[in-house]
């Protein structure tokens, strides 16, 4: 595996409220990371995760029809090996049950601060890296 330019990561932004996702490709652009694309829905996050593999996928939880967040994660994880970090207006019990399971790189809730978002992103990709690199 190659090492990911962290500055520079490609991130597949997985949001259905379309406000939302512009404003939070506008903030991951000023940050300095490539954002080639936004899903609105579990299977179009899919679709694109496979079209262009990015380094790092951002997943809010709820999401347009049948399929959630975190079976659109635990899906692009099982078939892509793309790390996830969940960013969502929900905590409750059984929804951190769920996505606890997927193994997610990372956990924002919205409303969110730029610093934590930049650092989620810079210890989600750090984190893939050295697990990825020492497997070899």
């Amino acid at each position: 595996m190659e090492e990911i330019e962290i500055s520079s990561a490609k991130i597949l932004v997985v949001e259905d409220e379309n406000i939302v996702a512009l404003e939070l490709k506008k903030r991951l652009k000023k940050l300095g990371y490539q954002i080639p694309s936004v899903a609105s829905s579990g299977i179009e996050a899919i679709n694109k995760a496979e079209g262009f593999l990015p380094d790092l996928v951002i997943m809010d939880i709820r999401l347009k029809g049948d399929m959630d967040g975190i079976q659109a994660a635990q899906t692009i994880r099982e078939r892509f090996n793309i790390p996830i970090i969940y960013l969502t207006a929900h905590s409750d019990d059984e929804t951190l049950k769920r996505a606890k399971q997927t193994e997610p790189y990372g956990y924002i809730l919205k409303p969110f601060e730029e610093d934590d978002l930049r650092t989620a992103i810079e210890i989600a990709l750090y984190k893939y890296q050295m697990e990825n690199h020492h497997d070899k």
